[in-house]
Parts: C-alpha cells; structure tokens; sequence
C-alpha cells in the first residue's frame, strides 16, 4: 500500500494518498488543500486519484474537492448522515476558506462498506461525535480517523451534530477495540507527532481515562 500524508489548507488538515502502485488506483482522504500537489505526488508515484473521501461533512476538509474533481474525475465519497452537510454547505462558507463549493457527493457509504482501489480495501467505520456521519477508515495496521480522534486530543463536540457521549462511544468501542500495534492516522496535525498508535492513546490520551 503506498501512503502520503501531507498538511494542507489553513487549519492544519492532514491529507492522505492511499493507493495501489501495481494497479496505478488510489484515493485521497480530506483533500483540503494544495491539490495541485496532491495530484503531483499521486502521478510520480503511480496513482490515479478515482475516489475522493471525506472524513465527515465539515468545510475545512473538503475545500479542496470542486479542484481535486475537476482535475482529476474522481468521485466523492461520504457517509450517509454527513450528506447533506456537504451538499447544502453555503457557497459563502467555502468563499471564507478561498474555495469553490464542493460537488454533490457521487458515492454514499454507511458502516462496513469497503472502499476499494486496486487490490487496496478501506473498511468504513462509522465514528459519530464530532459530526452525525463521521467515519474512519480502516486497513489492518492502520486508521485514518478524521476528527474523531487525535494524537492526545479528541474531535470537539461543540457543533451541530456533536455529542460528547457519542463520539467517546465512537472511540472506545470502534476505534480501541482495533489492535493496539494499530497506526492512527489523524485529520489534523494537533499533536506533538504526525500520528499515533491505538495503544498509545489507550495508554495516553487524556480525554479518554
């Protein structure tokens, strides 16, 4: 599996290449930012972009999708209960971030679905808190959790949809049955490191004791 992640956009968003090199497919995850970029590095290593993931319907991880789409074709991908937020965003919100609204979703998936690109396959875990139709995104040794969980730090509750409760059921009963050795991979880059383990933050994380 090749993997990029990279800090984008004005909130220090972490955007993620994931693709198989063999079968020249991948995807990107939140591209909120320096898409141009984001493209470059997906082609000098073999990737065309199919699918664009959002993490959850929030602006600051989705202002890169009318370019990344038009550049490249790929298809939107978001859960269910997070639909809407992205289709009826106000082209207002995404002028204040200095983008173009996004596009309609293409692709609606729900928890369990797998999300595949070449031989590479991302099971879909539905972490509602920070918004209704928060995902994460798993692969055996790795999870790219969105604003679900951070390094050290948890995705805020203090927007429409968030619900401290829900997203600590989120956490400890989706994300810390995962195996400890498990790598996260966050949404943004909040922490004292770029990313973490499933261990570590059950041994760590102070929101979570």
């Amino acid at each position: 599996m090749y993997l990029h992640q990279v800090e984008v956009g004005h909130m220090a968003v972490f955007a993620y290449i994931v693709g198989d090199q063999e079968r020249g497919e991948g995807l990107v995850i939140d591209p909120a930012g320096a898409v141009d970029g984001i493209i470059k590095t997906a082609k000098e290593n073999g990737i065309g972009i199919k699918y664009i993931v959002n993490t959850h319907g929030h602006v600051d991880h989705m202002t890169g999708n009318a370019e990344m789409k038009t550049k490249t074709g790929a298809q939107i991908i978001v859960h269910k209960d997070d639909a809407e937020l992205l289709m009826f965003m106000p082209s207002a919100v995404f002028r204040l971030h200095g983008a173009e609204k996004s596009p309609y979703p293409d692709i609606i998936v729900n928890d369990g679905d797998d999300i595949r690109v070449g031989d590479i396959s991302l099971k879909v875990i539905h972490t509602p808190g920070h918004t209704l139709g928060g995902i994460s995104l798993y692969r055996e040794g790795y999870v790219f959790t969105g604003d679900t969980l951070f390094v050290e730090a948890v995705g805020g509750t203090d927007f429409p949809g968030g619900s401290w409760p829900v997203l600590r059921h989120s956490i400890m009963e989706k994300l810390f049955t995962l195996p400890d050795d498990t790598k996260v991979m966050p949404g943004h880059n909040y922490g004292r490191t770029s990313s973490s383990t499933i261990g570590h933050e059950k041994a760590h994380n102070p929101y979570l004791r």
